[in-house]
């Protein structure tokens, strides 16, 4: 099938003064990584988390690093992740010489299945990392009593869900710490760019001097520690701040084009499961995700290629970190994240989609589905 249309899985969206806070940022020659910019994004953003503290730095893969060094994780450390999450998760988790430990999925909201998270706490167990996938939190209150009873520390994987909201609290603001990307294709971006946010005094000045080559704060170019050059700039700050101003109108245009997808996708439910969102939370629908039941004899990725024919940009689902070369468990058993990784795709999901995008899509996933 040959097709004029082309809609895309992801696209940022600029809506308020990013040009400005750029246009600034250049005239006045602050371009890298010091700058007004930097101090103004961490505090619009950390008052948006409800926190007291956002550290900038340069991508969402540093910011787990960050926080994960600012919470003490040592080689010999194990730490506690779903198995079905991005590999920067297991990869941070990595670089500080510790080992992650895999959980299954809730079938339902996807994320870790917090009541097998207690079985695979050893005496090497550090903490938890719980990870919001594609912007659905993770039952965090078990989450946090587990970690409250057996003296570990939560760190909240946010990269996907800026804005989501769990029993009355913003994800961020959760846990011990999170972190967040600020990638091209995230709910809000600064084109690469990341921050971890925490109410703990101590921890985010640790996370300060790593981000900095360890350089200490009161007396320039003596550096008491190792650290690392994972600094943000002061133009992708810019970015951040005109995107934060704008979080709340982010939040509602993605809602809105999950309101559409659930309207018109509603007569498909016997044949694809549509996200869903568990008791007194906000999904910030970082991505429509379906998931293929079994009666559809279309394998996942002939289903995505069918769609790509017709203009449809979409992904597969992630692939679990279990069956990963660097992470492989020959005889892990994770049944619930090898389904949905193998009949998950994640639909076009940004700000710029009309509903008549939206009606094209099913559509096209009807005629794939042969029905009606």
């Amino acid at each position: 099938m040959i097709t004029t249309r082309s809609i895309s899985l992801a696209h940022p969206v600029f809506k308020g003064n990013e040009k400005a806070y750029v246009n600034e940022c250049m005239e006045t020659e602050w371009i890298s990584s010091i700058g007004r910019f930097i101090l103004l994004f961490e505090q619009a953003f950390a008052q948006f988390c409800g926190v007291s503290h956002a550290v900038s730095c340069n991508n969402g893969t540093s910011a787990l690093h960050l926080a994960l060094l600012g919470l003490g994780v040592e080689p010999g450390d194990e730490v506690i992740l779903p198995t079905l999450t991005f590999v920067a998760c297991a990869n941070a988790i990595r670089y500080c010489g510790a080992t992650p430990v895999f959980v299954d999925s809730d079938r339902r909201t996807m994320n870790i299945d917090a009541s097998q998270i207690e079985k695979r706490i050893t005496p090497r167990t550090k903490g938890i990392l719980a990870v919001h996938l594609y912007g659905h939190p993770a039952d965090m209150d078990p989450i946090l009593d587990i970690a409250k009873r057996r003296g570990l520390f939560v760190l909240e994987d946010a990269a996907e869900a800026h804005g989501a909201i769990y029993r009355g609290r913003v994800v961020g603001g959760i846990g011990h710490a999170a972190t967040f990307s600020f990638f091209g294709n995230k709910i809000i971006t600064t084109g690469e760019g990341g921050v971890v946010t925490t109410s703990d005094a101590a921890l985010a000045q640790r996370m300060r001097l790593l981000r900095g080559q360890g350089m200490e704060p009161q007396r320039r170019y003596w550096f008491p520690t190792v650290g690392y050059n994972y600094r943000m700039t002061n133009i992708q700050a810019a970015i951040g701040l005109a995107q934060t101003e704008k979080l709340s109108q982010h939040l509602e245009d993605r809602l809105r084009v999950a309101y559409w997808y659930n309207k018109h996708l509603a007569a498909l439910r016997e044949y694809i499961a549509l996200p869903t969102e568990a008791q007194r939370v906000q999904h910030a629908y970082w991505m429509y995700t379906i998931i293929l039941k079994d009666k559809v004899n279309l394998k996942r990725d002939d289903f995505t290629a069918e769609l790509q024919e017709r203009g449809i940009e979409t992904r597969p689902v992630f692939y679990p970190m279990h069956v990963m070369p660097p992470y492989r468990e020959p005889d892990g058993s994770y049944p619930v994240a090898e389904a949905l990784a193998k009949r998950g795709l994640n639909l076009p999901t940004h700000g710029l989609l009309v509903e008549d995008d939206i009606a094209y899509i099913a559509e096209a996933i009807q005629s794939l589905l042969n029905i009606l």
